[in-house]
């Protein structure tokens, strides 16, 4: 017990003082200064990325060049449906390559690595881009993220016996899948209670469809990260984050799950 409570404390203080400056960008900022400082947070992942992908210093520094450029090409082409089509192409790397390379039943070198990693940034600067236009349903959205993250945590810290995946996370277990689940589900209800408008101004089927395909998305792409870290050998993606490690390790769920949730948006306005 005692060997976790710094580190929970650690956490804490980083929430502490970074949610207020998040949630006045949030709100405060307008969109095109919005997508700027998302660059910023892309430009850290992606000397996370880089490094944990194993690239040569020149192919660090191409990957970066790409995935910025292609950020700021796509929110100044809008709307052109080129964001549209990245959000897809990770939704079909979430569900079809990243299962394999978890598995071991495909191999990942360090180019495929690359190009997923240029896809997955893209596509989640773009998510959290679009989704800025209603502040308020990103943050509830979001909250889907964060609370899976933290109840799959204490649930499998209290009740965790059964692994997940125990060559990739020894520490992950199905009863933190479980907390996850039940966690999100008591999020929801009283998101149903408290605020009358649907994620997808739709009904509420579509809306537990998108909540739960979120859920199982964040956790697929924590398990994604870590597997990465393994290969890498290494705990954290990085150090900037007290507590949480690097950015990597604290959005590694929000990458994974935000594109579906741009993408119902955007179907549902459409």
């Amino acid at each position: 017990m005692s060997g976790w409570l710094p580190v929970l404390k650690s956490r804490i203080l980083t929430v502490v003082v970074i949610l207020p400056l998040f949630l006045a960008a949030l709100f405060g900022l307008p969109q095109t200064i919005w997508g700027a400082l998302l660059l910023a947070i892309v430009l850290a992942a992606c000397i996370e990325w880089a490094r944990l992908a194993a690239l040569s210093p020149t192919s660090r520094l191409l990957f970066t060049a790409a995935v910025l450029l292609a950020c700021a090409a796509i929110g100044l082409a809008q709307p052109s449906g080129v964001g549209e089509f990245v959000l897809a192409v990770a939704l079909v790397l979430w569900l079809g390559i990243v299962p394999l390379w978890l598995r071991r039943t495909l191999p990942a070198p360090a180019v495929s690595l690359a190009l997923a990693g240029v896809v997955i940034l893209v596509s989640a600067w773009y998510a959290l881009f679009e989704l800025q236009r209603s502040a308020a349903r990103l943050l509830a959205l979001l909250g889907v993220v964060w609370v899976a993250d933290t109840a799959a945590y204490f649930a499998g810290r209290r009740f965790g016996r059964h692994k997940l995946a125990p060559r990739i996370s020894p520490g992950k277990t199905w009863e933190g899948v479980a907390g996850a689940a039940v966690g999100v589900g008591v999020y929801y209800g009283l998101l149903w209670l408290a605020w009358a408008p649907a994620f997808l101004e739709g009904d509420r089927l579509l809306d537990l469809a998108l909540v739960a395909g979120m859920t199982m998305l964040s956790i697929e792409g924590d398990l994604f990260e870590s597997w990465i870290k393994r290969r890498a050998g290494v705990k954290d993606s990085g150090t900037v984050l007290p507590g949480h490690g690097g950015v990597l390790d604290r959005i590694d769920g929000v990458v994974a799950a935000l594109p579906l949730a741009a993408l119902a948006s955007i179907v549902g306005r459409g």
